[in-house]
C-alpha cells in the first residue's frame, strides 16, 4: 500500500511539476460534467474556510490551488462568496463573544471586556488601512508561487520561534493596548501571500507572552471586521446576476469548513503547540519552491 502511494504521488508530481499540467483525466472529466465549475466553487470554498483560520495561509493557497491543478483563478464572485462563507463561520462561532464585547463597549471602557472591545476596533486599523491602499498592488506584484513558498518557509520558521520561546502568561482578558496595537500591525503584513493572518497574528500574541487558546480567540474576533469589511467593499462591485447556484455554495462550503477549522484548532492549541502546522507550512513551501524551479 506505501508503495501504491508512492507510485501514485510519483506520477501526480511528475504531471504537476514537468509537464505544466494535470491528468488529461481531469480534463476528460471537465468535459464530461458540464457543472465542474460548481464543483471548483465548492474546492475553492473547502480551501478558503480551512486555511483561512488555520495558521497556514488562505492566499497561499487560494493561488496554488489554481495554479498546481490548472483550476480558472477564482475572480471577484469567488471571493465575495469566499468572505460570506468565512464571515458566517467566525460569526456563528463566536456571536456570544461579539454580544458581550459590544456591549460592554457601548459603556466605555470600565470593564475588562469594553476595554478588549476598543482594543479590537484599534487593532483593526493598521490592517483595515493596508488593505485599502495596497490590495491592488499585492494582487499584480506578490503573488509568484517562488516567492508564495518562501513565505510560506519563513513565516513557519517565526511561528515556531514566537511559540516555542513566547511564554503561556497571560490570557485573553489580560492583553493590553500595546499587545493589541503589535498584533493589529503584524495583521497587516498578511495582505501577503504565504504569510497568513491567522498565523502572523497568532505569532505575534505568542511572543508577547499570551496564552495560545487566548492568541487563537483573539486572532479570530480580530479577523471578524476584516473580512466583514472586505466583504463588503467586493460585494458592492459584484453583479446581482451573479448570485447563482455556484456562489451559494462556495459560500455554504467555506462557512461550514471555517466554522469546522475554527473548532479544531482552539481544541488543539488547548492542549498542544503549532508544530504540526510549522511542518505542514515548511513542507508544503519547499514542494512549491521545487514545483516553480522545474517550470522554470
Amino acid at each position: 500500500m506505501v508503495q501504491l502511494a508512492a507510485g501514485i504521488g510519483a506520477v501526480c508530481f511528475y504531471w504537476l511539476a514537468v509537464r505544466h499540467t494535470v491528468p488529461e483525466c481531469y480534463y476528460s472529466f471537465r468535459k464530461e460534467w458540464a457543472h465542474l465549475t460548481l464543483f471548483e466553487g465548492i474546492v475553492m470554498g473547502i480551501v478558503q474556510g480551512s486555511t483561512e483560520f488555520l495558521p497556514i495561509s488562505s492566499s497561499a493557497h487560494l493561488v496554488l490551488v489554481p495554479w498546481l491543478f490548472g483550476f480558472e483563478t477564482p475572480g471577484l464572485v469567488f471571493d465575495v462568496a469566499l468572505h460570506l462563507g468565512t464571515l458566517t463561520a467566525v460569526l456563528a462561532y463566536f456571536w456570544r463573544d461579539w454580544l458581550v464585547l459590544v456591549r460592554a463597549g457601548r459603556r466605555g471602557v470600565g470593564t475588562r471586556e469594553g476595554k478588549l472591545f476598543w482594543f479590537l476596533v484599534a487593532a483593526t486599523i493598521p490592517g483595515a488601512v493596508v488593505g485599502y491602499f495596497l490590495e491592488d498592488i499585492v494582487e499584480t506584484t506578490l503573488r509568484a508561487p517562488l516567492l508564495i513558498g518562501i513565505l510560506l518557509i519563513v513565516m513557519g520558521l517565526v511561528l515556531y520561534l514566537a511559540d516555542h520561546y513566547g511564554g503561556q502568561i497571560r490570557k485573553l482578558m489580560d492583553i493590553r493596548f500595546s499587545d493589541a496595537m503589535l498584533i493589529g500591525l503584524s495583521q497587516a503584513l498578511a495582505i501577503v501571500p504565504g504569510v497568513s493572518r491567522s498565523g502572523i497574528t497568532m505569532a505575534a500574541a505568542r511572543a508577547r507572552g499570551i496564552e495560545r487558546a487566548a492568541a487563537a480567540r483573539f486572532s479570530f474576533l480580530l479577523s471578524t471586521p476584516i473580512i466583514l469589511g472586505a466583504g463588503l467593499m467586493q460585494l458592492a462591485q459584484m453583479n446581482p446576476a451573479d448570485l447563482n447556484l455556484s456562489f451559494t455554495l462556495g459560500v455554504f462550503s467555506s462557512a461550514v469548513v471555517g466554522f469546522l477549522a475554527i473548532k479544531f484548532l482552539i481544541g488543539w492549541v488547548s492542549t498542544r503547540n503549532f508544530n504540526i502546522f510549522v511542518a505542514y507550512r515548511i513542507v508544503l513551501g519547499l514542494t512549491v519552491i521545487v514545483i516553480a524551479l522545474l517550470r522554470g
